[in-house]
């Protein structure tokens, strides 16, 4: 978040632009640009420059992430740490973890889930810094809808089965999701977000994917 304000200031980026895009690529993408927005009231054009940078960083990292993970031989373990950690929106890192393997999967998907609960104090910290009067604070409640469904099938025998339905519809609709959002992408779209805040989204995500990267090789088993 500091790295972002300060390298869009140096950038010459509209402060609550820069605010999003940098909420976006530290929490969760998409989601969190759409908590924050309200908080510091971003105008349309902010909310489409912000969403249209994170969105097209993520469907590069779905192609290139896979392939960076098997040239550098990674584990499972550690590739589904680095998709938690480098990719922005959830789908885009259970779509990039599933092609690793199920185990990267379960990896990515709890730890991205984890990272996405700082959507609650951050919004809190940006109207307390944008100083917003009224502004009202998203709570993520698909995180608790995941931890209901956790412990659902974890403690209640009779519902593994039903659990590993709800699981395969699970991915037919992240699937789909991923489709929406490339058919939501164009040159237009592109376009519209500029160079200077798209620079912005790919210094930040240059800075935390190759930090993270070296970090998870050199730590993680």
């Amino acid at each position: 978040m500091l790295l972002g304000y300060g390298m869009g200031c140096w950038l010459g980026i509209e402060r609550k632009t820069a605010h999003l895009i940098s909420c976006g690529t530290a929490i969760c993408g998409g989601s969190a640009i759409a908590a924050v927005g309200p908080v510091v009231q971003a105008e349309k054009s902010q909310f489409s420059v912000a969403l249209g940078t994170v969105f097209v960083l993520n469907s590069v990292a779905l192609l290139l992430f896979p392939a960076l993970g098997h040239a550098l031989q990674m584990t499972q373990n550690q590739f589904g740490l680095w998709c938690a950690i480098a990719i922005h929106d959830t789908s885009s890192v259970v779509g990039a973890a599933s092609h690793y393997g199920d185990q990267a999967l379960q990896v990515a998907t709890t730890v991205k889930l984890a990272r996405a609960l700082w959507i609650v104090p951050v919004a809190l910290g940006t109207a307390f810094l944008f100083k917003t009067p009224g502004a009202k604070v998203k709570l993520p409640y698909f995180i608790l809808g995941f931890i209901g469904a956790m412990l659902l099938t974890t403690y209640v025998p009779a519902l593994k089965g039903a659990g590993q339905v709800a699981a395969q519809i699970a991915k037919v609709g992240l699937t789909l999701t991923l489709f929406l959002i490339g058919a939501g992408l164009s040159m237009e779209v592109i376009r519209k977000v500029g160079i200077r805040p798209f620079g912005l989204g790919v210094l930040l995500w240059v800075v935390i994917s190759a930090t993270s990267l070296w970090v998870i090789l050199h730590t993680v088993a």
